[in-house]
């Protein structure tokens, strides 16, 4: 009985941690064929291959037209979609202070129109 206990406490340590990550592993293909699935005419998506566009279509089952330019429309297999891009929230006009985002805009092309900006030389002691 003695000479068990230990078999079966390595393979409990070795099997434990291998059935864990093949539950997370599980649990994250269904949430990615989740999303897949639920994509609609309009989302902002990326693809596996790291292109971004905009769904034109989501009818078919298997594939999913994207927009990738305006009026450039590729069909995908939807299981190239990677994520669907959250749009960042637009600020409502009222709160953006006009007169600042101005005065920093004509202050980036003023240093636009300079050219270049160069970084004075190091001076390197001499040993």
């Amino acid at each position: 009985m003695d000479g068990l206990i230990l078999p079966l406490l390595l393979m409990l340590v070795v099997a434990l941690p291998l059935v864990m990550s093949t539950r997370k592993q599980k649990k994250l293909m269904a949430e990615q064929q989740e999303m897949q699935n639920s994509l609609t005419a309009g989302d902002r998506v990326m693809t596996t291959s790291g292109l971004y566009a905009t769904v034109a279509d989501a009818s078919d089952d298997t594939t999913i037209d994207l927009e990738i330019a305006e009026g450039v429309v590729t069909t995908w297999l939807r299981q190239a979609v990677r994520e669907r891009i959250v749009a960042d929230v637009d600020l409502d006009e009222d709160t953006v202070d006009t007169d600042a985002t101005a005065a920093a805009k004509d202050e980036s092309s003023e240093k636009a129109n300079e050219g270049p900006q160069v970084a004075a030389p190091i001076e390197q002691s001499q040993k």
